[in-house]
C-alpha cells in the first residue's frame, strides 16, 4: 500500500509542473456590449447593482476582467499546450497561460479540432517541463487514473484519484459559448473528480504519462467524469507538424439523422439514414458546390443508408463513420432516391466549410 501510494505522489510531482491555467479575460466595453437587451430595462437600482459587481470582478494586469477559465498541459519543452477547444471558444475572448511556477504567458491558438473537442496553444517560451504522451489502447477498467487541472477555475494544480470507470463512451456535450452541440466519441469515463475549470487538464495514468484530455461531467451525477483519448491530440499533433494545419476528410453534406419518430412525423418512407437537407439559412445549401458530394451527384432530399458499407444509425452517425477515414479514401456509399436505391463511390476531400448545426460531413 506505501509502494502504491508512493507511485501516485511520484506520477503527480512529475506531471505537475507541467499543468497550466487557461485565464480567459475580456475588457469591460467587450462585456457591456455583449449584455441582453433586458438589462436595459431593469430597474436603476438593479442595474447599478449588477455593474458594481462588475467593477469589482478579477481583472488582469491590463485590466481586462477574468470571465472564464480551465487547464492545459505543455506537451513540449518549445511551450506547445493541450486544451479543450471549448475552452479557448470565446473569439472575443484573450487567453492567457498561467504556469505552475506562477509565471504568465500570452498564448497564441495555433489550431483547434474541427471535430474533437482538442485545441492545441503555443507560449513563447523555452526548456519547459512536459508531460510525457502515453497511450490510451491498452487501458482497462479499474486501472489507476489521475486527474489534474485548475478546478472551479480557482483552484489551481488540483488533484484527483481514481479509477477508469468506462470506455468508448459516447456523449452530446456543449462546446462552444453559443450552445452548439457535439458529438464526443470513444471518451474515457473515470471516477476520478473533474470540476469545471478542470477541462483540458490531463487524465495520467500511474506513472505519470496522459492518456487523457479532461473533458467533461456529467452534472447531478457523482464522479462520472470524461476525458479525450490522447491518441486524438496525438493526430491533430502529427497533421500541423506534417501539414501546418489540422485536416480532416469532409464530404460535402448537411444533413438530419432519421429514427422512427421523425420518420413518422414527415411521412418519410425510411427510419434510418442520413437525410440530406438545407437548414434553411440565407446561403446554406443541402450539398456544397464543387464539394465531393456535388461531383459524386448526391441531391438534396436523397437519404444515405450506409457508408463505408455501414448502415448509418443513431447509433453509428454519417459523422462517427467518416470520422475514422483518412483525406483521399473512396468510399461506397447507398443513397436512397425517389423509391429506388442506388449504389455510389466518393472520395473524401479536406474539410474546409463550416460546420453545421444539423452536420457538415
Amino acid at each position: 500500500m506505501i509502494d502504491y501510494q508512493k507511485q501516485i505522489i511520484t506520477a503527480i510531482k512529475k506531471t505537475l509542473p507541467a499543468v497550466v491555467s487557461v485565464v480567459v479575460t475580456k475588457d469591460l466595453e467587450e462585456i457591456a456590449s455583449e449584455l441582453p437587451r433586458e438589462f436595459f430595462h431593469l430597474p436603476r437600482e438593479e442595474q447599478a447593482f449588477l455593474k458594481s459587481r462588475l467593477d469589482q470582478a478579477p481583472r488582469d494586469e491590463a485590466g481586462r476582467i477574468k470571465v472564464g477559465g480551465g487547464s492545459g498541459f505543455i506537451i513540449d519543452p518549445s511551450g506547445i499546450i493541450l486544451t479543450n477547444k471549448h475552452v479557448i471558444a470565446d473569439p472575443r475572448a484573450v487567453y492567457s497561460i498561467l504556469a505552475a511556477d506562477g509565471k504568465k504567458y500570452e498564448t497564441k491558438i495555433l489550431a483547434h479540432d474541427p471535430i474533437n473537442d482538442v485545441a492545441i496553444l503555443k507560449i513563447e517560451a523555452e526548456n519547459l517541463s512536459a508531460v510525457e504522451i502515453g497511450s490510451a489502447r491498452n487501458i482497462e477498467l479499474g486501472q489507476t487514473v489521475i486527474a489534474i487541472g485548475n478546478a472551479l477555475g480557482e483552484f489551481q494544480n488540483s488533484v484527483s484519484t481514481g479509477v477508469v470507470s468506462g470506455l468508448s463512451r459516447l456523449i452530446t456535450a456543449i462546446t462552444d459559448i453559443s450552445g452548439h452541440q457535439e458529438r464526443l466519441r470513444g471518451l474515457i469515463q473515470t471516477d476520478a473528480a473533474i470540476n469545471p475549470g478542470n477541462s483540458g487538464g490531463p487524465l495520467v495514468d500511474i506513472d505519470g504519462r496522459a492518456i487523457g484530455i479532461n473533458a467533461a461531467v456529467v452534472f447531478g451525477a457523482q464522479n462520472i467524469g470524461f476525458a479525450i483519448p490522447i491518441e486524438q491530440a496525438k493526430k491533430d499533433l502529427a497533421e500541423i507538424k506534417k501539414y501546418g494545419r489540422i485536416r480532416r476528410p469532409f464530404l460535402g453534406v448537411r444533413y438530419m439523422i432519421l429514427n422512427p419518430a421523425i420518420k413518422e412525423r414527415f411521412h418519410l418512407p425510411l427510419d434510418y439514414g442520413a437525410l440530406i437537407v438545407n437548414e434553411g439559412g440565407p446561403g446554406d445549401f443541402a450539398v456544397i458546390p464543387k464539394s465531393a458530394a456535388e461531383k459524386t451527384g448526391l441531391k438534396e432530399y436523397d437519404i444515405l443508408l450506409s457508408c463505408s458499407r455501414k448502415k448509418i444509425t443513431e447509433e453509428e452517425t454519417l459523422e462517427d463513420i467518416i470520422a475514422n477515414q483518412n483525406i483521399g479514401d473512396e468510399l461506397d456509399l447507398e443513397v436512397f432516391r425517389e423509391g429506388k436505391t442506388l449504389k455510389k463511390k466518393i472520395k473524401l476531400e479536406e474539410y474546409r466549410q463550416k460546420e453545421s448545426k444539423l452536420g457538415l460531413f
